[in-house]
């Protein structure tokens, strides 16, 4: 008989077990995951899923829910009058996102060139600040400098620029103003993020080549924040569209948004099946402008490559 030979390394000492310790490490793997999979099933699989097999019953009084499928919802959802508040919805989300970009762009801008880092992060600091306070107490604070009696209709009474107060609140600038203020800091920081990472070297490259500041924004700046320009617009179009308080409070319920007209279906009205289907829809707007991201900074990662 022949003794079996345990496997030795090149300095005689056993050789370590590869296939267990890969398995090993693969279990661990595997356990680490577990909690944020259990957390990922729980809250985002299982309300989405209830979503869209409820967007298909039938709402009846009283809330009941008639457990027979159809496409109802969805042909009541195509009613010129559902479409018109998504419509506006988006206008308002997007008008809000072009202001925090034209506003983000410069206060980014002038926080990446800072020379010293204690500035930096002091900046930063103050851009995230009003975080640290509830967002529903920072919109009612609006209230109280918009309204007929309140600080900035009696600054411009004092100062001599209107006799009657203006109706600066209850519209749909007041909504747009609400969004800005609530989230310019979504836009500045990605913004940030991708103007920091540019080499200064490049910039002094292309002005010593005679570039104007203008032309060196436009073909070399822009297309090396290109990736932070898309995750700003992400961050502030997504929430402005789904938004809630700021319709309301400021706008009074005159600037009706679909996060508003989703809230009254499952609260007001009690029609879940058809509130389910306005979260569907708005939800593939946002699965698409996902898409729409995914390809832009696909092709710009490939014309940077090719340049």
């Amino acid at each position: 008989m022949t003794a079996s030979k345990t496997p030795t390394s090149g300095a005689g000492q056993p050789a370590p077990e590869v296939g267990f310790t890969q398995r090993a490490r693969a279990r661990l793997g595997l356990l680490t995951v577990v909690p944020t999979l259990t957390w990922w099933v729980i809250f985002l699989v299982l309300p989405i899923g209830l979503v869209l097999v409820t967007a298909f019953f039938k709402g009846a009084p009283y809330g009941e829910i008639i457990y027979e499928p159809g496409f109802g919802n969805l042909v009541r959802a195509t009613d010129p009058l559902y479409l018109g508040v998504l419509w506006h919805s988006v206008v308002i989300a997007t008008i809000t996102t072009a202001i925090c970009l034209v506003l983000g762009y410069p206060a980014a801008y002038f926080i990446a060139t800072r020379p010293q880092a204690r500035t930096r992060t002091v900046l930063l600091m103050l851009v995230i600040l009003p975080f640290w306070t509830n967002f529903l107490i920072r919109t009612y604070a609006w209230i109280i400098l918009l309204n007929r009696e309140g600080v900035v209709n009696g600054i411009l009474k004092r100062i001599g620029l209107i006799d009657e107060p203006l109706s600066l609140l209850y519209n749909d600038a007041a909504v747009v103003l609400g969004l800005v203020y609530g989230y310019l800091p979504l836009m500045i920081l990605p913004l940030y993020a991708a103007i920091e990472r540019i080499n200064p070297q490049v910039l002094e490259a292309a002005a010593d080549l005679g570039a104007r500041p203008l032309r060196v924004l436009r073909t070399v700046v822009l297309p090396l924040i290109i990736p932070g320009v898309v995750a700003g617009v992400v961050f502030v179009f997504v929430p402005s569209l789904g938004n809630i308080p700021v319709p309301e409070l400021l706008g009074g319920g005159r600037s009706e948004m679909i996060g508003n007209l989703i809230n009254r279906q499952f609260l007001t009205t009690r029609d879940w099946p058809f509130g389910s289907m306005l979260v569907l829809l708005l939800l593939l707007i946002l699965m698409g402008l996902l898409v729409l991201q995914s390809l832009v900074l696909r092709r710009n990662r490939k014309v940077r490559i090719d340049d």
